[in-house]
């Protein structure tokens, strides 16, 4: 199985709504926790990677 395989697998899941669930999912965790770590400093600009991000990876 070679790294074309392992995309379209990827991108496969991903299109799912089960997939487009957990990477909203996994991006919130990811946002959250760098919102702790700055102290919500940056908590607008992190919100606003977290949505280009799932723009990028999914469909909402």
């Amino acid at each position: 199985m070679g790294i074309e395989d392992l995309s379209k697998k990827a991108q496969d899941a991903l299109g799912t709504e089960q997939g487009e669930q957990k990477s909203d999912e996994l991006l919130q965790k990811g946002t959250d926790a760098l919102g702790e770590k700055t102290g919500g400093k940056y908590d607008e600009q992190l919100d606003k990677g977290r949505d280009a991000a799932d723009k990028r990876i999914g469909d909402e």
